[in-house]
C-alpha cells in the first residue's frame, strides 16, 4: 500500500494554470450538472441524463481548457500507438493463419 502527502495533492490542483477566470461558478455550475446527469441516468432518464451530462462536460472543459488543449495535443500519438498495436495484432493474426494453412498441408498428407 502506497500513502501519498494531501500536501502534494492539494499544491498540484493550486498550481494548475486556469484558463478562464470567470469565477467559480462554472465550476460548481459544471460540478451540479454533472450530478444531476447522473441523478438522470440512474433514475432511468437517458436523454435528459445525456443532455446534463454534455452540458457539465462542456462547462467542465470551458473551466480547464489548458487541460484540455494538453490531452489534445497528446492524442495524435495515442492514436499512432493504437494504430501500430493494432498492426502488430493483424500481422500476428495472418501469421496463425499462414501457420494454420501448413498444419492442415501437413496433416492431410
Amino acid at each position: 500500500m502506497v500513502a501519498l502527502p494531501l500536501s502534494k495533492e492539494a499544491s498540484f490542483y493550486e498550481e494548475a494554470p486556469r484558463a478562464c477566470d470567470c469565477g467559480d461558478w462554472v465550476r460548481y455550475a459544471a460540478a451540479g450538472t454533472l450530478a444531476a446527469g447522473a441523478i438522470l441516468l440512474l433514475s432511468g432518464q437517458r436523454r435528459a441524463g445525456l443532455v446534463a451530462a454534455a452540458s457539465g462536460t462542456a462547462l467542465a472543459m470551458i473551466d480547464q481548457q489548458a487541460t484540455v488543449r494538453t490531452w489534445w495535443d497528446a492524442l495524435p500519438g495515442y492514436i499512432a500507438n493504437v494504430q501500430d498495436l493494432l498492426g502488430q495484432a493483424q500481422r500476428m493474426v495472418e501469421n496463425i493463419s499462414a501457420q494454420r494453412d501448413r498444419l492442415r498441408e501437413v496433416i492431410g498428407r
